[in-house]
């Protein structure tokens, strides 16, 4: 007997191809569409709630404290070698062209503009993003989101808001954290191992260093942390599949976290160069 091999012609395979890929765009717009709900509804909820005594304050403080726990010794860690690496990689640019004085401006600029809320967003989609994910994830898989419906009870409510304000909150907190960390690392590498005396290095950073960057930074962290638990709130939310639909819920959360986050942090770079150059306070 002779076996006949069936092989796809170049117009079948090019035909899945693009089915395919127009099944992921599909499904990737519907899961932004989702999302985009979700942080619209949460918004408005907490406006509501606030306004109707019913927000779950209780709730909140628990998820902040949380929040603090997971991410509050990492930000430290995080904050001391990247305030040394930018205090020596600029250093020794600014020594070659004889311009020592100026490390406080530029690892000061370089801490507080892109350093700490990136550190904050990375933080916050790392370690808060599983965390958030794996809560909620392993609720909906024992199927209390289920029963919190059948009770008329709204997830969003009672869940998705306290964590939302929770993170709202520990963000800029941190941002701040990291920013004192980081410039004081960068502070005693500069006079300690690079000869800059404190007195320039303060006073560079001072003429250089705005509260217009700090304000920045503090923005940016906020929009990080909100994307963050939008993000991280979805996909727990939409777990399914027993335990491995919880891992793979934190996984996206994490993933999806860091990738929107750089993609905000590219846009927001270029509008606040625009709009608000570096310039002399």
């Amino acid at each position: 007997m002779k076996l006949v091999t069936y092989q796809p012609d170049k117009d079948s395979a090019v035909r899945i191809v693009r089915d395919n890929f127009s099944g992921t765009v599909v499904a990737s717009l519907r899961t932004f569409g989702r999302a985009a709900g979700i942080a619209q509804e949460s918004v408005v909820g907490t406006i509501t709630d606030i306004a109707r005594r019913e927000f779950q304050w209780k709730e909140a403080i628990l998820q902040a404290w949380r929040l603090v726990t997971v991410t509050a010794i990492p930000a430290i860690l995080m904050a001391i070698p990247f305030g040394v690496i930018v205090s020596v990689q600029v250093g020794n640019l600014i020594h070659t062209l004889g311009a020592d004085s100026l490390l406080g401006a530029t690892g000061g600029l370089g801490v507080i503009k892109q350093g700490a809320p990136l550190a904050t967003g990375f933080l916050l989609g790392g370690a808060g993003a599983a965390a958030l994910a794996a809560d909620l994830g392993a609720r909906t898989i024992r199927e209390e989101i289920d029963a919190l419906n059948t009770m008329g009870i709204s997830p969003i409510h009672r869940l998705v808001i306290p964590r939302m304000v929770a993170m709202l909150f520990v963000a800029p907190l941190l941002n701040v954290l990291i920013i004192f960390v980081g410039v004081l690392a960068g502070y005693m590498v500069a006079i300690g191992g690079q000869g800059v005396t404190p007195g320039s290095y303060w006073a560079t950073f001072g003429s250089f260093t705005t509260t217009a960057d700090v304000w920045i930074s503090l923005v940016k962290a906020v929009i990080f942390g909100f994307l963050v638990v939008i993000i991280a709130c979805q996909r727990g939310l939409e777990a399914k599949g027993g335990p491995r639909g919880v891992a793979d819920a934190v996984n996206a959360a994490v993933v999806l976290s860091v990738v929107s986050i750089v993609t905000v942090n590219l846009v927001a770079t270029q509008l606040t160069a625009m709009f608000l150059p570096t310039r002399l306070a």
